[in-house]
């Protein structure tokens, strides 16, 4: 029997792991490569780097409960069979317990290096400008997903972040664009959802946790990248 020239793969299954493998390597070197350099341009020390970068990493696997947030009441409508007839009676149901809590990775960790950033540099109202514009502009467009959390476009924060350093901030540039990238996702993507949030229903809401931790943790080190091809 003749085999037909439409059923093979021109690669084979092995070539494609082997090209997706090195695909993902070369992509994780290069995010590596521009996480160094971000470092590297707000001053952080080749012994430290590693350390923050690690405890970034695992800390983002770390979340520390804060509090316990009693379900909301909310109405709806049970039907009931007597007899064949039915009837429609309104019910107050009540939402599972939320548990509010915080991502090491993702919200402890940036907002303290942001923070020595500030008080090193002295950026207080350049720093304060950046995360103001970052923060009000994450939470206009930030959209909050079921089984997902705050949603927003990648791109968004590092942009402005990096925009708003080089107005304001023409020497310390990489420490601004660091600190309102950061914060300004943090404060603009959870703190100012958290009531969204908690709309989603019971659970663990956890600040700069979930797909936050990737934007709090990426889009500082992506501000003062882009800051440096400018």
């Amino acid at each position: 029997m003749r085999r037909s020239s439409q059923n093979r793969h021109p690669v084979g299954l092995a070539g494609v792991l082997v090209l997706a493998f090195v695909a993902a390597t070369v992509m994780a070197l290069l995010l590596l490569g521009a996480i160094e350099y971000g470092y590297r341009r707000i001053g952080i020390g080749e012994g430290a780097l590693l350390t923050l970068l690690w405890l970034s990493l695992f800390g983002g696997l770390v979340t520390i409960p804060l509090v316990r947030l009693a379900g909301r009441a909310r109405s709806g409508i049970d039907e009931i069979v007597i007899f064949g007839v039915r009837y429609r009676l309104p019910t107050l149901r009540r939402d599972t317990p939320t548990v509010l809590a915080v991502n090491v990775g993702g919200a402890l960790i940036p907002t303290g290096l942001s923070a020595y950033l500030v008080i090193k540099d002295d950026i207080w109202w350049q720093a304060l400008i950046g995360v103001l514009v970052v923060a009000t502009v994450v939470h206009a467009v930030a959209r909050a997903v079921a089984d997902v959390g705050i949603v927003v476009t990648g791109l968004v924060s590092p942009v402005l972040a990096a925009g708003s350093a080089l107005i304001v901030a023409p020497t310390p540039t990489a420490a601004v664009a660091y600190a309102a990238g950061s914060l300004g996702t943090l404060i603009g993507g959870d703190l100012l959802n958290l009531r969204r949030l908690r709309d989603l229903g019971g659970g663990v809401i956890s600040i700069g946790g979930a797909r936050t931790f990737d934007g709090v943790f990426l889009s500082g080190i992506m501000a003062v990248v882009l800051v440096g091809i400018t």
